[in-house]
């Protein structure tokens, strides 16, 4: 037994992933981890995902680093395969998240959901904690 809490987990995982964010991103990274609570409340976690993955569309084929909704779908993904959540493929990318939660059933959709809303408040502490603000001019 290691000692470590699922929601102990969670915090390490979300702060490994936003502080591994790169400069040029955070002011786009921000917003979006910031609205993705509120998006998958308001709604639900496949509409939310199909935004981010829109995002990423609508961007012609860019590396990771300089797309901020990729990356944002990139780091749940990493996160959410260390939840082994039932019905999702123990390889997800970012990529393959969103089309993943949409073929969920019932149950498995409502297990992801609330693990979703549980990563959310861990990556929006981690926003908070790391990225400072730019002065005012």
């Amino acid at each position: 037994m290691s000692g470590v809490t699922r929601e102990q987990q969670r915090a390490t995982d979300a702060y490994a992933r936003v502080t591994a964010a790169p400069q040029g991103l955070r002011a786009d990274y921000k917003p979006r981890v910031h609205g993705l609570g509120a998006s998958v409340l308001r709604d639900g976690l496949a509409a939310a995902l199909t935004f981010l993955e829109r995002e990423q569309d609508e961007k012609e084929e860019k590396p990771l680093e300089t797309n901020a909704a990729m990356l944002l779908l990139h780091d749940l993904s990493v996160v959410l395969v260390k939840a082994r959540l039932p019905g999702l493929p123990s390889k997800l990318t970012g990529d393959t998240l969103p089309g993943a939660v949409r073929g969920l059933g019932l149950e498995e959709y409502m297990l992801a959901t609330r693990e979703m809303l549980r990563l959310v408040v861990w990556f929006r502490r981690a926003v908070q904690a790391t990225f400072k603000e730019a002065p005012d001019a």
